[in-house]
């Protein structure tokens, strides 16, 4: 494929949302179509505009709504309800008394109540358990857990029902934030994780240990960035943070709302950005800690009936065109870029959210039909733009990763040009594909042709990020990269005292390759699950009825590394190499790579990419002496990363001194070429000797 093309912006882009045909002119025949989703947008914004002041006011209601302390120590609560014919707020602060705090309403169907200080300090003491109760129309009395909590935490002694608290603590036990932001890096590195796992111990790990523990890890191995997954509180452990409670509340799991800041605030202090994994998408179901049935009616925040209702995940669907949903969405995202200082988010599940039928029983074919008319959910479409629109316009360097499979085009362009907004998306096809090829093709069936289709198959201009698994292929039912290439020999061949069988040495040589072809051909933006790096021996399965709830398998035995009579390390430290040599070479911003060999009985893939030449040989048994391989630039080549080599568990078969010289025979199309030895299953990337 060609070099992606960024639109051209000495052209003037069209007002009207059809610049993005300038970057991809098979959109034309949906010009239309593109004009008048543009058309949607503008008028929510001039709505909002008009309505509220503008998007940056609008996305800062958290500060009324919801419990808020003015400067005075006054309360104020603030809540959306139009459904109650009365309301009140309840705690133990009031001995939970429904007449003692009665709120009011106003035209729109919000309740409001102030509580005044009490001798210059607030009327409800921090950490105090709060509800708000609603008598509906037909005379029941509901109680409910604040749609704008800060802070629900769970006594699994008691109930499995979270209760909210009010969270106030005293200015000397508030956490203050002592780094910057880092600025935007421009190759993503990113390390995907979940604090709760993230120890070897039978336990939930906490915020805390995560700063202590984790970070200086993912600093070692040369990531830039920390996605962080399960923050926003979700009752049930084992849904990995994927139905979400309370939005606006950090997991009580893992330590408190200060722990959390003091987590970020570190990572930042070491360069690391942190993404948030937002989930938009969907609601968890509860009702007595969740939206759900909030007002007694089921098309509050999300739409009624069947419409409501995502069939597969028996979850609540948002109803994205409603102004107060809007407000709620757009806040809950302002609130994490200003209260905890994420550095922008993942968003999940967005082929569900841009589509009316979610991606449920739906193929992607790529034709371009599939991404106009009726399937298109507009309203979810309108969400996500005003969502990019407004956090890059408040936070120049905010980073917003899509998860779709769809492939919708203009996703990752600007909403000026007629797109959607975001940064980069996920390149779901990679991880399936390796799946795909170890569950069913033998190792001399492999396509090279294919390989590089895949992980060059992109729409230009619009950012990717690859990866070679997903943290989904760690869960109990499916496999990891390396339980596929070496199953039971990972509890009895890893100890570099035992024999380094065929299946170990192949397994750890294609865990090395698949990497470092990912991250070098796939994308502009790199992502690894925690633990995957280096070979983690088992699979994730949270506590459950179906596992007696153990933690057993709720954990990531990152210990394995720190043993040196265990090969774990040699993959830990290959992960390490190729992030570090990224970073100073940069290839993720660099054009794509241009491939000049593809050669299918030889099983040799070869590219260059950001001034380097990267060979792979996935022969699994034929290796290659003087095999000869073009390249653009001439000059004396030295070895900047061997799959091979012994400090990866390699047997350095090429001395790291070896210099290769190029000669003017012009070879696949290049200039120039070089010879190299290439054993089997092994991968060499070289730079020019001046560049080392």
């Amino acid at each position: 494929m060609a070099t992606p093309q960024a639109p051209d912006n000495s052209r003037t882009t069209p007002p009207d949302g059809t610049g993005v045909i300038q970057s991809d002119p098979w959109l034309e025949p949906f010009r239309d179509a593109l004009k008048r989703r543009f058309s949607f947008v503008e008028g929510w914004i001039n709505t909002i505009r008009e309505t509220e002041g503008g998007l940056e006011k609008f996305s800062r209601g958290y500060e009324t709504f919801g419990i808020n302390v003015q400067d005075n120590g006054d309360i104020t609560y603030r809540e959306w309800a139009p459904n109650a014919v009365e309301a009140s707020l309840v705690g133990e602060f009031n001995n939970w008394d429904a007449t003692a705090t009665p709120m009011k309403k106003n035209d729109f169907g919000v309740w409001d109540v102030t509580l005044p200080a009490k001798n210059g300090a607030p009327a409800i003491p921090h950490n105090s358990k709060i509800k708000v109760t609603m008598l509906l129309p037909s005379g029941e009395r509901i109680f409910r857990i604040p749609a704008w909590i800060k802070r629900v935490v769970q006594d699994l002694d008691v109930s499995p029902v979270y209760e909210a608290v009010f969270w106030n603590p005293p200015a000397s036990e508030k956490y203050k934030i002592q780094h910057p932001r880092p600025k935007k890096p421009e190759s993503l590195r990113i390390y995907e994780a979940h604090v709760g796992i993230s120890s070897p111990e039978t336990r939930v790990a906490t915020y805390k240990e995560f700063t202590k523990n984790m970070l200086p890890r993912i600093k070692y191995l040369g990531y830039n960035a920390i996605q962080l997954m399960a923050i926003m509180e979700h009752a049930y452990y084992a849904s990995f943070g994927y139905q979400v409670n309370n939005f606006f509340a950090a997991s009580s799991r893992y330590g408190t709302p200060e722990d959390l800041k003091e987590l970020i605030d570190t990572a930042h202090g070491m360069g690391l950005v942190v993404l948030l994994d937002v989930v938009h998408s969907h609601a968890s179901k509860n009702v007595d800690d969740g939206l759900n049935m909030f007002d007694g009616t089921d098309h509050l925040y999300f739409h009624g009936g069947s419409k409501g209702n995502h069939s597969l995940w028996d979850s609540r669907l948002f109803n994205y065109g409603h102004h107060e949903v809007l407000r709620f969405l757009l806040s809950n995202l302002r609130f994490w870029m200003e209260e905890y200082q994420f550095d922008g988010f993942r968003f999940d599940g967005v082929t569900s959210m841009i589509y009316t039928h979610h991606g449920i029983g739906t193929g992607f074919s790529g034709g371009y039909h599939e991404y106009f008319g009726p399937a298109v959910d507009d309203e979810g479409v309108m969400y996500l733009t005003l969502a990019n629109e407004m956090l890059h316009t408040l936070y120049p360097d905010c980073i917003t990763v899509a998860e779709d499979v769809s492939g919708m085009p203009a996703l990752c362009l600007p909403y000026a040009t007629g797109g959607v907004g975001f940064d980069y998306r996920l390149a779901m096809a990679i991880p399936d594909m390796y799946i795909k090829w170890l569950k069913e093709k033998q190792d001399n069936e492999w396509d090279m042709g294919s390989l590089a289709f895949t992980l060059t198959n992109r729409r230009h201009g619009e950012k990717t990020i690859a990866y070679a698994e997903s943290h989904d292929q760690a869960l109990v039912g499916d496999k990891t990269l390396i339980f596929w290439l070496c199953d039971k020999e990972m509890y009895t061949n890893m100890s570099i005292l035992s024999p380094f069988t065929p299946i170990i040495e192949r397994g750890m040589a294609l865990h090395k390759m698949i990497r470092l072809v990912t991250h070098g051909l796939g994308g502009e933006g790199y992502l690894n699950f925690e633990g995957n790096e280096f070979g983690h021996p088992e699979w994730l399965d949270f506590p459950r009825e179906g596992n007696d709830n153990s933690f057993w398998y709720a954990r990531r035995q990152l210990n394995l590394t720190e043993d040196h009579l265990l090969r774990y390390r040699f993959l830990n430290e290959f992960d390490r190499a190729m992030q570090l040599t990224e970073e100073k070479y940069g290839w993720l911003h660099s054009p794509q790579a241009y491939i000049s060999l593809k050669h299918e009985g030889d099983k040799v893939l070869v590219f260059e990419r950001a001034g380097l030449l990267w060979v792979f040989n996935f022969h699994p048994s034929d290796s290659f002496t003087d095999y000869r391989v073009g390249v653009d630039q001439p000059g004396t080549y030295r070895i900047v990363l061997d799959t091979d080599d012994k400090d990866f568990g390699g047997f350095s078969r090429n001395l790291k001194e070896t210099r290769f010289f190029t000669t003017n025979e012009a070879w696949n199309n290049r200039a120039n070429s070089l010879q190299v030895y290439i054993p089997t299953r092994t991968a060499l990337v070289l730079a020019l000797e001046n560049t080392l």
